[in-house]
């Protein structure tokens, strides 16, 4: 062999295995940091429309990219589990800081579409997840059981949690494609859900009512939840089950949630219950974002927690060597309590860690700040028990763009769980290829890779990686040092671990500060954004202002 080629193939060998070594190492670091859902960063990432990481699965059960009227608002467009495993292995959400990802529910959605708003018609298919047909399999265009096990267990050798969006209000729309699969329609409406199920304005169903339970949000079939007799399984759900037998669809059955697909002669909610623990059990799924929380009796989601908590704890138990495996945080929901901000209430003592903030002030001005953080670190981190999270776009409420550095500073620099929208990251823009006048659709475009913002990216990302890196950011307590300028600490304390930072969010050129009341006398300290450093004498550091006019003071390690 050409000794050239041997020292080309040894150096490739050792700088394989270096690598190797390396990763381990930081996934190692990154699966054992300090963690608390009090300080979390959760990246909310409408699956479909992010990344394609497999076309092959882009048209499954014969959907279409784009529908009869040139339209793409409601179709899928292709994002998938291989995507997002893509993107972790690249390390972007590492490298945003972020310590737990929220998916849109990957469970089997209507094979068909129904028509969009009435204003302008479109075909809408359940690309977002919450059209419901089967909760016990994963939607084919979103991967296999195989990629959903892959992506869980990756996500937690980098630290970072894995939340799936969940709904037990309301099941996904008729529609003419599954009509023809599962033999259902007119004149064959008992062969849908079946009135034991479902609320609908259908022939030989109950119609929906007025009030938040029974009514039929969006027209949607409502689930009885409120129902507390024992029933069989639908029967669409009886005819798709022996199609899966038929069609070999094991690949995309959740294996744990076998046991539940059959008849139990249990209420039609403890179901679904039972359907949702299952992919908890099997992939180690940390937590769930509950889809309209005040459309179901509240003690339901208390259900549905103690039912989690025991399938995490065994899923914990049956794969030891899995990432994550060890760590001992409870399952964890938050809700969407639309227009809830700081209050606490009674879902906090059903279930709930944390409640979706709708009233996060979205304007893109830092002059309030200390106002805001006072107030949110006095309702939120005063109280064990509470904790709300929040958020300047969102999938329902529209995408919040203007000044995105001041919007970032704004958001990751908060007290309490934060949500950041997929793309508030990189500017993505609001989608103008819609018919639609619905904020909703816009706001879902997809991910902009190919036109990212880097400026932007890259004040996000220092930030979150301070946030990630500081529970005292989230979960510690607030103090305010000085008004100019404005200035403030964060301190977080428990029986074995402290934390703590100051943080100046604008500054004009320079800054000398006292920071006597935080840091020992002689300690060094570093900028984390300039990754300037010096020490405290006297009681003081001075730092120059660096770029975009922020300054993160922490300690040396």
């Amino acid at each position: 062999m050409n000794k050239k080629k041997l020292l080309y193939s040894s150096l490739a060998i050792i700088a394989l295995i270096t690598l190797i070594f390396a990763l381990s190492f930081n996934n190692e670091d990154f699966e054992n940091k300090p963690f608390s859902w009090d300080n979390v960063s959760l990246y909310f990432v409408m699956t479909d429309r992010f990344y394609d990481g497999n076309k092959s699965n882009n048209n499954s059960y014969g959907r279409v990219n784009i529908d009869n009227k040139g339209s793409t608002v409601g179709t899928f467009h292709g994002g998938d589990i291989k995507g997002l495993i893509k993107k972790l292995k690249e390390g972007y959400f590492n490298d945003l800081g972020i310590n737990a990802i929220w998916i849109t529910s990957p469970v089997e959605q209507i094979h068909g579409f129904i028509s969009g708003d009435a204003q302008n018609s479109f075909d809408h298919y359940g690309y977002h997840g919450y059209y419901a047909l089967d909760w016990t399999s994963i939607d084919k265009n979103m991967g296999t059981i195989k990629e959903m096990r892959e992506f869980v267990n990756l996500a937690h050798s980098k630290g970072i949690r894995v939340v799936l969006d969940v709904v037990l209000n309301h099941t996904g729309y008729a529609n003419e494609a599954d009509m023809a699969e599962y033999n259902y329609g007119e004149g064959k409406w008992e062969n849908w859900w079946g009135k034991d199920w479902i609320r609908v304005d259908l022939p030989g169903y109950d119609k929906g009512g007025t009030d938040d339970i029974s009514m039929n949000l969006s027209g949607l079939p409502d689930i009885k939840t409120e129902a507390t007799k024992g029933v069989d399984i639908p029967p669409i759900l009886k005819t798709k089950w022996e199609k899966d037998s038929e069609e070999n669809n094991d690949p995309w059955v959740i294996p744990a949630s076998k046991k539940y697909r059959e008849n139990l002669n249990i209420a039609p909610v403890e179901y679904i219950i039972n359907w949702l623990s299952a992919w908890v059990e099997e992939f180690g799924i940390d937590g769930f974002r509950c889809d309209t929380a005040k459309h179901i009796e509240v003690e339901h989601w208390k259900k549905l927690k103690d039912k989690c908590n025991e399938a995490l704890k065994t899923w914990r138990k049956n794969n030891p060597n899995s990432p994550g495996s060890q760590w001992t945080d409870d399952f964890w929901m938050t809700g969407e309590v639309f227009g809830q901000g700081l209050e606490k209430n009674y879902y906090y003592d059903n279930g709930f860690d944390s409640i979706i903030n709708f009233k996060f002030p979205k304007g893109d001005s830092l002059d309030s700040l200390e106002k805001i953080y006072s107030e949110y670190y006095s309702k939120i981190n005063s109280d064990p028990n509470f904790n709300v999270l929040s958020y300047i776009s969102s999938h329902d409420t529209g995408m919040t763009r203007g000044n995105m550095i001041n919007l970032g500073t704004k958001l990751l620099l908060a007290p309490g769980g934060i949500e950041i929208y997929y793309g508030d990251e990189t500017n993505r823009k609001p989608s103008t290829n819609t018919i639609t006048t619905a904020k909703d659709q816009p706001s879902r475009s997809d991910m902009n890779w190919d036109n990212i913002d880097k400026e932007v990216l890259e004040h996000w990302q220092k930030l979150g990686q301070f946030r990630r890196n500081h529970l005292a950011i989230g979960a510690g307590d607030h103090k305010k040092l000085q008004d100019y300028p404005y200035a403030f600490s964060r301190i977080y304390k428990n029986d074995n671990f402290e934390d703590k930072v100051v943080i100046i969010p604008y500054v004009d050129e320079e800054v000398t500060i006292d920071v006597s009341s935080i840091f020992e006398e002689g300690a060094e300290v570093r900028d984390f954004y300039s990754g300037n450093k010096t020490k405290v004498k006297n009681g003081l550091v001075n730092f120059k202002a660096s770029k975009n006019n922020i300054v993160l003071i922490e300690l040396m390690e």
